[in-house]
């Protein structure tokens, strides 16, 4: 493959992972707006995100070691057609919702099954387009195309919550579309990713031993941890570890604790800020996106600006961010106006973003090289089933008190930080 061939194939990869992101976080966006404009309560909301993270999760593994069996063009084709059916079988359900034809709570429990749809087979995308890029790189240039691939995840998450408001329609004829219309939108993207993979991408089944791994769930403050790009480098087939080995436990306990704090606090945002403005659920989008944008936005500056400028090691790291996510959970659950809850939003991202690379480089340090890919998989696996739990318990707390939710989490990481001085060991 020439140079210029090698560039195009990156490109279009990254433009995938990108789609996918925007496409899921977009979504996630306008959900709470949809929810209370449907009169759905908002823990069924709550499940929709929930379940679609169980089957990635449980998926994920299963995909990524069949890339290089089943071929990577076949399996991104798979992962992309998954995503693209499930956002136009979504965006037909709450279309009929919202014109009437069925109620609010039926068109949600339909809306799980097309969530279900793409978290089973859109975790099939990611291992294979890692893989693909792998194959195509040498082995100098693949840990930082492999990174500048996973980035686009991160990039997802910034772009799908800020196009999400401009993204609803008006009416096809006499079909309100609505609130419905990034679904289908990004069901549009999906298919033009679709027939581009189709179009460029040969067969590759078994021309090289490459090979990619799981990622985590694409979801609102899940950025990238790096620990797929690790496990992706990482040997096939090598050595064990339990989460519960010493070496390693007390970095996996705070990455989990983070991870739910996280999604807690990231999953009940569009409804604080409905209900703190006391504005229309409509109206609300384009503030949460704004305040969605500004959090993912700090997260990458953490993590592509401050964390290689300041050149922390991973304890302080860790240590660092769970002092700025506590003040800033803190922060965003007793604002009450927009620029607070994006300042305070914004604080708790940066906290994240300095957590989540910082226990996954502690985990990868406490090992040796035949460890790296088992100890990348728990990493990986405990930062996407944050995302399984974590809304549904944000949401059940934040029925109790607006700021439950991110005084819970203020308060877990603020204790965090005494065990994360004396357990955590480099």
């Amino acid at each position: 493959m020439t140079r210029q061939a090698r560039d195009g194939t990156f490109a279009l990869m990254f433009m995938v992972m990108l789609t996918i992101a925007a496409g899921n976080t977009a979504l996630q966006s306008v959900l709470p707006a949809l929810g209370r404009s449907l009169g759905v309560r908002d823990a069924e909301v709550a499940l929709a995100f929930s379940v679609s993270a169980l089957f990635w999760v449980l998926a994920a593994p299963f995909w990524a070691h069949r890339s290089h069996r089943h071929g990577r063009r076949a399996m991104i084709l798979l992962g992309l057609g998954g995503y693209a059916t499930s956002l136009v079988l979504c965006g037909l359900f709450l279309a009929a919702a919202i014109n009437g034809w069925i109620g609010g709570t039926a068109a949600f429990l339909l809306f799980i099954v097309g969530r279900v749809i793409y978290g089973t087979t859109g975790a099939a995308a990611p291992p294979a387009v890692q893989a693909l890029v792998a194959g195509s790189t040498t082995r100098e240039e693949r840990t930082r195309a492999l990174t500048l691939l996973a980035s686009a995840f991160g990039l997802g998450t910034i772009l799908g919550p800020a196009l999400a408001p401009y993204l609803i329609l008006g009416h096809i004829g006499p079909v309100a579309i609505g609130l419905a219309g990034p679904a289908f939108v990004f069901a549009l993207f999906g298919l033009a990713m679709l027939v581009a993979v189709w179009r460029r991408l040969p067969d590759d089944r078994s021309d090289d031993t490459s090979h990619g791994a799981a990622n985590a769930y694409p979801s609102i403050g899940g950025q990238s941890s790096g620990a797929s790009v690790t496990a992706a480098i990482a040997p096939e087939g090598g050595a064990r570890i339990g989460a519960r080995d010493p070496r390693i436990r007390w970095w996996l306990f705070v990455g989990l604790v983070m991870g739910h704090a996280q999604a807690m606090t990231g999953q009940v945002i569009g409804f604080l800020v409905i209900d703190r403005l006391g504005v229309s659920p409509v109206d609300a989008l384009g503030a949460t996106g704004l305040v969605l944008m500004t959090g993912a936005g700090a997260s990458l500056l953490a993590q592509w600006g401050m964390i290689p400028l300041l050149d922390l090691r991973p304890r302080a790291l860790v240590l660092v961010g769970l002092a700025l996510a506590a003040a800033g959970c803190w922060a965003t659950g007793h604002a009450t106006t927009l620029p607070a809850i994006a300042t305070g939003y914004a604080l708790a991202s940066l906290g994240f973003g300095f957590i989540r690379p910082g226990f996954t480089a502690g985990s990868s340090l406490a090992v040796d090289a035949s460890l790296q890919a088992s100890v990348a998989g728990k990493v990986t696996s405990i930062s996407g089933a944050s995302f399984v739990l974590g809304p549904s318990i944000g949401i059940a707390l934040y029925g109790a008190g607006h700021a439950l939710p991110y005084d819970a989490a203020a308060i877990a990481c603020t204790a965090m930080l005494p065990l994360g001085w004396r357990a955590l060991r480099e």
